[in-house]
């Protein structure tokens, strides 16, 4: 019944700044954790960022200092302001929110592409 909608994605020159959001609605009490998820061609799914309810993050290595991950609870929200975009940020940006192993649920994808 959750559903995640995510929004924000497109094309961006290197060096240039996205901020993608997601919103999740449906029958929700909380969530324990909401992060975003990006796959690029022939690559694996990936972490790029995460943030518990209590405000913990976690980031990939490749964008610590480029990206923040934000949330607001009270929305059931996560937002991820992407600065200093580079060509290997490409990918398909997927919103999670996770509330236990068997409540994991995902958004559609929104793509991001950075030129060079």
């Amino acid at each position: 019944q959750v559903q995640l909608v995510e929004s924000g994605g497109g094309l961006v020159q290197a060096g240039g700044s996205l901020r993608l959001a997601c919103a999740a609605s449906g029958r929700i009490f909380s969530i324990y954790a909401m992060g975003w998820y990006r796959q690029a061609p022939g690559k694996q799914r990936e972490l790029v960022a995460r943030i518990t309810v209590s405000g913990n993050t976690n980031y990939a290595d490749s964008v610590k200092g480029r990206f923040t991950i934000s949330r607001d609870n009270a929305k059931n929200a996560v937002y991820l302001q992407m600065n200093s975009l580079k060509p290997e940020d490409t990918a398909i940006y997927y919103c999670n929110a996770y509330f236990s192993d068997l409540h994991d649920y995902w958004g559609q994808g929104t793509q991001v592409t950075v030129s060079s």
